[in-house]
């Protein structure tokens, strides 16, 4: 029973770190790999000058917005028996080379957009909000680097953009579209001032839009339409983000990136590849919301929460450009003769911190926007760590010792359960010379040494399952921390003290290279820094307090156990590592205050 126990706790967490490593970490070498391998091919076969620029000039031309004129293929309104328009396909050839993005942004008239947290612009030819950067957030942790893009005008590599506009299933009135010049009177949108575009379609129609921006990332967009001619209309409202280009992505099964959206209250998550396959994915709910996902940023559409809408998940091939869209379409508005209507839609398009997340879900009643960020299956327990982690970084000021105050609380919250396995322990360990005879006196009939050993731990009152229980208890949490600083765009960045600057990356020295000292660089399976080695170190040591298998092939397989964790947790991030050692060291020490308090010795 002891030997079958030991066995499998050994193939179980060789199994999970093996799994860990060709499942997540494996497949991220293998894209960043190919990237790279791209980018020396494209240099190596790109475009003589006169080709590409012919390529440039077919290329140039902005794809104009279809207005639907066709309801063959439309879905029907719920209990009207009518047939619903679609929302219009978007999207502009990537161009291979072309002006700079700066230089794009200066060919067409714009309204600036500047706040505390993004700078940008919105195109008054389409009103596509286009143009977004972020102020507080760079490509790497040298504040000098580049600011992280959000959105693109098209016209450059790869464009990525929100649009709003109305369709009607009359194709004679004539609505605005990607080519339409809106007019205002206002130079720049910030927080507390909004703008205003107008634009009228010489059939008495008059359009008006008027944007806001909060503090953070949320755009409000309210479209009006002023019906002066002397005819009713039925306009549906819209709203689009559309992204040229398949985004290099990590690739883990834990973290979803591409498409998603919430739907009568449920997630439903579509990868790139999975919607190239399927070209089209439709949804009908109330409310909800629809939108792309990258690790940390999102650009989400947000109806009416209690309007139905049609919302879909689109892919189409333009040349070999991948296009993809998600849009919805509102319900039906009818607006009579010298009557106006008007609808709200917001547009979030920003970093998935988790409490502006949360905010937006409370004030503006957003179902499940949380579920932006890829929680995991332990939401139950990940939401709750990172909330922890917060308080402590808020009041201490860093992240690097919130993890350690963490551990120190599950270890106190554990503490009854770990105490009891530890004198389980204890007891196996003052057991050992009893089991080493009995192993020896039965060495040749391995039945009659199980029973003898079963009716040992009968009479002494031990359970030899007992020590697998720490460990057990841990994986949960483990996994839980892990989704914290690995999808939590609050720990990015984020130091510790000495070499570690980020704790959501592996620690960047190396013992190949001397930590530092000799200067060169390791192949990635090679990279172990000081941190899993002290991690590797204190295992060690509390194994050590451990009882010893009898077993020979046991206790070779468990000496070498502390190493293979070493190597295959060298490349996590650095303050999951950090959280393992402070747990080892926390949990030698509580094991070596019962083995005293047990009389048992301490040193094998």
């Amino acid at each position: 029973m002891e030997q079958r126990n030991l066995i499998m706790a050994v193939v179980a967490s060789i199994t999970i770190l093996l799994g860990w490593q060709f499942l997540y970490e494996q497949p991220r070498l293998d894209k960043e790999l190919a990237a790279k391998k791209a980018i020396e091919n494209q240099k190596k076969n790109s475009n003589p000058p006169i080709i590409q620029k012919q390529l440039t000039q077919q290329s140039s031309k902005e794809a104009t917005v279809p207005t639907p004129n066709s309801q063959t293929d439309s879905p029907a309104v719920p209990g009207s028996g009518a047939l619903l328009p679609t929302a219009p396909i978007v999207g502009v050839p990537i161009k291979p080379k072309g002006p700079s993005r700066s230089t794009i942004l200066k060919r067409t008239q714009r309204v600036q957009i500047n706040s505390k947290r993004l700078i940008g612009s919105i195109k008054l030819k389409g009103g596509h909000i286009d143009d977004l950067v972020f102020k507080n957030y760079h490509e790497t942790i040298d504040t000098n680097s580049p600011k992280i893009t959000l959105l693109s005008p098209t016209g450059t590599k790869n464009p990525y953009y929100a649009q709003f506009g109305w369709v009607a299933s009359n194709s004679s009135i004539k609505l605005p579209t990607s080519e339409t010049n809106w007019r205002t009177d206002q130079s720049t949108l910030s927080p507390n001032k909004p703008i205003r575009l107008y634009w009228e379609n010489g059939q008495g129609l008059k359009f008006v839009r008027t944007i806001s921006l909060d503090e953070n990332y949320m755009f409000s967009i309210t479209q009006s339409v002023e019906n002066n001619s002397n005819k009713a209309i039925t306009l549906y409202p819209y709203g689009l983000v559309s992204r040229t280009g398949t985004p290099d992505v990590l690739g883990f099964f834990i973290l979803h990136e591409g498409l998603l959206g919430v739907f009568d209250g449920q997630l439903k998550e579509i990868d790139y590849d999975d919607l190239q396959e399927a070209k089209t994915i439709s949804q009908r709910s109330k409310g909800g919301w629809i939108g792309i996902t990258d690790k940390y940023w999102l650009t989400a559409l947000i109806p009416n929460q209690k309007s139905d809408v049609q919302s879909n998940f689109r892919h189409n091939l333009q040349g070999k450009a991948d296009k993809y869209q998600v849009d919805y379409l509102g319900e039906a508005k009818s607006v009579m003769p010298g009557h106006s209507i008007s609808v709200n839609n917001l547009l979030f398009a920003g970093a998935k911190e988790v409490k502006v997340l949360d905010s937006y879900e409370e004030k503006l009643n957003i179902s499940r926007f949380d579920l932006a960020i890829d929680f995991g299956w332990f939401y139950f327990l990940t939401k709750p760590i990172f909330y922890v982690l917060m308080w402590f970084a808020n009041h201490i000021g860093n992240y690097g010792l919130a993890i350690l105050l963490l551990t120190v609380l599950i270890k106190l919250f554990f503490f009854p359960l770990a105490n009891k396995s530890y004198r389980a322990m204890s007891k196996l360990k003052q057991l050992q010379p009893k089991m080493t005879k009995l192993r020896d006196r039965h060495k040749d009939n391995r039945a009659k040494m199980n029973e003898a050993m079963m009716q040992l731990y009968k009479t002494e009152k031990v359970n030899p399952a007992a020590g697998c229980f720490p460990m057990l208890i841990q994986i949960p949490v483990f996994f839980a921390l892990y989704k914290v600083l690995f999808v939590s765009i609050e720990m990015r960045h984020a130091p510790f003290y000495g070499w570690i600057h980020d704790l959501s990356a592996p620690d960047p020295t190396s013992i190949f290279s001397l930590f530092g000292l000799i200067p060169w660089t390791p192949p990635e399976f090679l990279l172990i820094g000081i941190w899993p080695i002290l991690m590797g170190i204190t295992m060690y040591l509390q194994q050590k307090l451990n009882p010893a298998p009898a077993d020979p092939m046991q206790a070779k397989i468990f000496m070498f156990l502390p190493i293979i964790f070493t190597i295959m947790l060298a490349r996590f991030p650095a303050g999951l590592v950090i959280y393992w050692a402070w747990n080892n060291i926390l949990s030698i020490a509580q094991q070596w205050v019962i083995m005293r308090r047990m009389g048992v010795k301490v040193n094998p």
